[in-house]
């Protein structure tokens, strides 16, 4: 959401801006990582006022794909997990704003995994959670503390040990982790934990169909999306959490893509970059009226399994 000269008069404040909010700026989203043909440690960076591409000088600590990403925005994103030419990833590398430099955390996840799900309360804390590691999907919730940049591990588990989950936030209210696989079966539960007690509790609204590999973004006070993902077929519908209700409503557009990342710009619109299907393509979700549009912008190539954040300036 912007809120200058270019933008909304104060006469034009509805419902669903928050009054809080009408300095800030939303920047950019980051797509890093994945796989085409190899493991990429590549960051591409959508600036959400012009919708244009660019490619970052700086990179992952390590090539890697299926990792996650989350953000205190304003302030850096961190992207985390995955798999590299080696093992599974349990490094965590930190891209501040606005001079988008790298540097990894001496903290860790608690171990190597990936297919895990990011998201963050900005300015308190970012959450990695569910994933795989060598041998079975995972119920554990890592934390990072964005003051210290430590690592705990929440006392509350997901409701299912689960790999293939995405995550999003409703900022300063909770996280969510959908869908995902427990390693025979997909799913199409939705856990929430709760800010600031990290506590968890399950949604009684469940996803459309089961479904893993989705890409997810949230209009923070507004909803979160769930988009596409795979059952062992193509899911084309998208799905809709209206806040703070947290009922499911299902949108008209549908998704060609699985394994994509999302990315958000509160009051704005969502994104979905990359994907599974073979495409460089940025989708955009107009959040007035959920319309699906693809932007003229590319990812640097085709690529899927990335992980995203968005910096939409400080909360």
């Amino acid at each position: 959401m912007r809120f200058d000269s270019r933008g909304l008069v104060s006469t034009y404040i509805s419902d669903w801006m928050p009054l809080g909010d009408v300095t800030r700026q939303s920047v950019a989203g980051y797509v890093g990582g994945g796989y085409n043909a190899g493991y990429l440690d590549r960051i591409d960076k959508l600036t959400f006022a012009t919708e244009a591409k660019s490619t970052l000088s700086a990179t992952l600590t390590a090539g890697v794909f299926e990792l996650a990403g989350m953000a205190n925005s304003g302030v850096a994103g961190y992207f985390s997990g995955g798999l590299d030419v080696s093992a599974r990833s349990n490094r965590i590398d930190k891209i501040a704003f606005p001079a988008d430099t790298k540097t990894a955390l001496s903290a860790t996840l608690s171990g190597g995994v990936w297919y895990l799900a990011g998201f963050a309360n900005s300015a308190v804390a970012g959450y990695f959670a569910g994933g795989a590691d060598a041998s079975s999907p995972l119920s554990r919730t890592d934390k990072i503390t964005f003051s210290t940049d430590a690592k705990t591990t929440l006392s509350a588990t997901l409701t299912t040990a689960v790999l293939m989950c995405e995550g999003f936030s409703n900022q300063g209210v909770g996280g969510y982790v959908c869908g995902g696989n427990d390693g025979t079966n997909y799913l199409s539960g939705i856990d929430k934990i709760a800010f600031p007690a990290d506590t968890k509790t399950t949604l009684s609204a469940t996803l459309s169909a089961i479904q893993g590999r989705m890409a997810t973004f949230a209009n923070s006070g507004v909803a979160g999306y769930n988009v596409g993902g795979t059952n062992g077929a193509q899911v084309t519908q998208i799905d809709k959490i209206s806040f703070p209700s947290d009922t499911k409503s299902t949108i008209s557009a549908t998704s060609t893509v699985e394994d994509g990342s999302g990315l958000g710009n509160s009051g704005i619109a969502g994104y979905v970059a990359g994907g599974a299907t073979a495409t460089d393509a940025i989708q955009r979700y107009d959040f007035t009226n959920d319309a699906k549009t693809t932007i003229t912008a590319v990812l640097t190539s085709v690529v899927s399994a990335t992980g995203g954040f968005s910096n939409e300036g400080t909360f």
